[in-house]
């Protein structure tokens, strides 16, 4: 890999990172590591500093879908396949405790998990978190999908989805593509209408998360469910 310029003494990043640690590295250089090479007059750095910018921040690079990925220029199929596997990875660490402990006891672990499936898209997206009777997750999936500014979630859809994931309970998220996470009147209502359709079932909504870019709202710590 050629040298990087913006290191002292001329040290490559893997060099930079065995020597005074990975809290040492710029993100470009954090990227160069996992990249190894670039292309023809780009270094790995400056390789790993344009897909920052060019995907709109790390956050957005790691949650990128393979088709855009491969679409950047020299990033290749090794390439694209080494990051989508840091995504999963970063996704597993996330849920690991979440189906080894009570979702209930780690309210941080699970705004930070629907965070980083939610945040970066641009379309609104609505999950369920379906949880076993020890309130330990059984699997996370998409419900529903739509547009920049609204999914239509239908009550009948998230309970058949219950059932068939054998629920006791469930969290459901979605996110706000304008970035904001305060929830809109029509998220409160139909909070309020899963709830009662779910419960006809015995399935208990715990929680509904409004996703934006920075922050995530819960609707049950504001007493809104």
């Amino acid at each position: 890999m050629p040298q990087d310029s913006q290191s002292p003494c001329g040290e490559r990043p893997r060099e930079r990172l065995l020597r005074h640690g990975v809290h040492a590295l710029t993100t470009a250089e954090l990227l160069a590591v996992l990249l190894r090479t670039g292309t023809r007059g780009r270094n790995a750095v400056d390789m790993g500093r344009d897909l920052v910018e060019h995907f709109g921040g790390l956050r957005r690079l790691l949650s990128a879908e393979a088709e855009s990925l491969l679409a950047f220029p020299g990033l290749g199929t090794a390439k694209t396949c080494e990051l989508l596997a840091v995504q999963e990875l970063g996704r597993r660490a996330l849920e690991e405790p979440l189906r080894n402990g009570r979702a209930l006891s780690q309210p941080d672990r699970v705004k930070q998990f629907c965070a980083m499936r939610l945040a970066h898209l641009r379309v609104e997206h609505c999950i369920a978190l379906f949880l076993d009777t020890q309130l330990q997750l059984i699997d996370c999936a998409e419900i529903a999908r739509g547009t920049l500014s609204h999914a239509s979630i239908y009550p009948r859809e998230v309970v058949r989805a219950a059932l068939g994931h054998h629920a006791a309970a469930l969290i459901l998220a979605h996110n706000h593509p304008s970035g904001l996470s305060e929830p809109s009147p029509a998220d409160i209502a139909l909070t309020r209408q899963l709830k009662q359709a779910l419960s006809l079932v015995d399935v208990r909504l715990l929680d509904h998360l409004v996703v934006g870019a920075t922050e995530v709202t819960s609707l049950a710590e504001r007493g809104q469910i």
